[in-house]
This record gives structure tokens, sequence and C-alpha cells, in this order.
């Protein structure tokens, strides 16, 4: 059986992001390795084995093309309402909450924040399917 252990994300600069996602989603380093070239960066949240990964390519300027490819990254919490609240509060940039229906049933709440290199994540409200 596989298990989904990361995902990675190419950023600009590594204290940003760190920064960004500690402040916004709460996660913190939990390993570090840099070698000739760039830096890996797992960020991981409490009691949560899925982890983030940031690579930090050294001596790059310009920011990466996200293209049509990439979708979003997702993320669950206990209060929608109180989650837009801080993070629009921080300066955060992020989309009003919405509600999202399938066959006349409520399926999602969300909304999505935009981290310092412009990726999306979408931040649901715990319940249903997204529990």
């Amino acid at each position: 059986m596989s298990k989904m252990i990361h995902s990675m994300i190419r950023v600009l600069d590594e204290a940003r992001s760190v920064k960004f996602y500690g402040d916004i989603f709460g996660l913190s380093v939990a390993d570090r390795y840099q070698f000739e070239g760039f830096t890996l960066v797992y960020l991981r949240g409490e009691g949560v084995s899925f982890e983030l990964e940031l690579t930090v390519n050294h001596g790059r300027q310009e920011p990466y093309v996200l293209g049509d490819g990439y979708g979003h990254l997702a993320v669950a919490v206990e209060d929608l309402a109180e989650a837009h609240a801080r993070m629009t509060e921080s300066g955060a940039t992020c989309t009003e909450p919405r509600d999202m229906a399938h066959d006349g049933q409520k399926l999602a709440a969300f909304f999505f924040v935009t981290d310092p290199d412009g990726y999306k994540i979408e931040v649901l409200q715990r319940f249903g399917r997204y529990s």
C-alpha cells in the first residue's frame, strides 16, 4: 500500500516562506538539508505526518512560472471564519469564503489564500469528506 508523504513547491526566499507557512498554517521546520545548489526544507504541522517540502534553488532571482498545470494545496480547519479573519488580518491575500453544493447538498465551504510565491492554498471548513 502506498502512503502520500509530502508535496513539493519551489520558493525564492526560504525565510519568507517558512514564516508564511508558520504564521498562516502553524507549520514548523521538521528537517532542513542544504546541498550544493539547493536546500530542501520540510514543514510539518503538529500531529500530522504529511509534509510540505520547500525547494530553494540557490542564486535564483526571478519568480517561478507556475503555469497552468499547478492546481492548489488544500488544508482543512476547524473554524473557517476565524481562519479567514486571522489570515486577512495578517496581511495575506485571501478570496472571500464561499460554499459549494453538489446535487443540492452542501459539499464544502472554502476560500483560497496565496503564498509569497503565488501558490494558491485552499482552506476548507472541516466538514463531510473534508473532515
